[in-house]
């Protein structure tokens, strides 16, 4: 069974940086892609960040050049690395996975969210 566990959330400074993880249990299976999504309080999710195996990522252009995602594939962890946080940046966070089994099935996945606030 997969699941996934988003730690690293919390209050920050405007300015600050946080480093989000994401750790998917379970066995049998490969990145396919991995992203971030947030969701700010009467908004609608939008992608953070998104990383495809092979290809190289794509940033929601409100992040680019403060925020950085990355994988490790023998760790299954997925991480988001953000700096110069802003208080619009202020949101829950949430891991997403695609995986694929090595029978050949393949499945999108999302963690529970973490909280991220930022403080003026």
């Amino acid at each position: 069974q997969v699941q996934l566990v988003e730690t690293g959330g919390g209050l920050v400074q405007a300015g600050e940086s946080l480093t989000l993880s994401c750790e998917v249990s379970g066995s049998d299976f490969s990145f396919d892609a991995v992203a971030w999504y947030r969701q700010a309080p009467g908004r609608q999710r939008e992608l953070v960040a998104e990383m495809a195996s092979g290809a190289a990522a794509d940033y929601n252009p409100s992040v680019e050049g403060r925020v950085f995602i990355s994988r490790d594939d023998a760790k299954k962890r997925v991480y988001l690395q953000m700096n110069a946080l802003k208080p619009e940046d202020t949101a829950v966070y949430y891991c997403n996975v695609r995986l694929r089994f090595y029978n050949h099935n393949s499945g999108d996945y999302w963690g529970q969210g973490t909280q991220v606030t930022v403080s003026s």
